[in-house]
């Protein structure tokens, strides 16, 4: 398995010898781009380094890449309408091109750059996020599912 992110386009497909499946994504607001503090979302071959949030519920909180024990809903977002939520599930990408997205100003795994969970009323197919992968949360689970740590990860704008 391996995964294509399409920026421009906003979706991101699994494929195996096929596409098995296709998700709409929302990437980071500020384009694309690979340098630290930039909020936005690197190009270039990468890899699941690290997962996180396997058998949580839908919408489970991670905070640092632990379950804060809390679960998203509408008053949970009110309370902390400031907060950047990353929700269900992580898989952190870590670059594999030194110089592009590995190593220096431009490490894609120091940049905690991730694909994760986000509440429903965040829009996808529309550039949002600091720099990760946004997806929905049925969406991410069903991802998570099937990819490993080592996945290949080709993210394209």
């Amino acid at each position: 398995m391996k995964l294509m992110i399409n920026l421009s386009e906003q979706w991101l497909a699994l494929r195996g010898e096929h596409v098995t499946e296709r998700f709409a994504i929302s990437s980071a607001a500020n384009g694309a781009g690979e340098a630290m503090g930039s909020g936005a979302t690197p190009r270039g071959v990468h890899v699941v380094r690290a997962r996180f949030g396997a058998g949580l519920p839908p919408g489970a909180v991670l905070l640092g890449r632990k379950f804060s024990g809390e679960v998203f809903d509408a008053e949970l977002g009110a309370r902390f309408p400031e907060r950047d939520w990353v929700l269900s599930r992580i898989l952190w990408l870590g670059g594999m091109e030194p110089g592009r997205n590995l190593g220096g100003d431009v490490d894609s795994f120091r940049r905690f750059i991730y694909i994760h969970g986000t509440p429903d009323y965040e829009p996808m197919g529309t550039p949002a996020s600091h720099g990760c992968i946004r997806m929905r949360n049925d969406a991410v689970i069903r991802l998570f599912d099937q990819v490993s740590v080592g996945t290949r990860v080709t993210i394209t704008d």
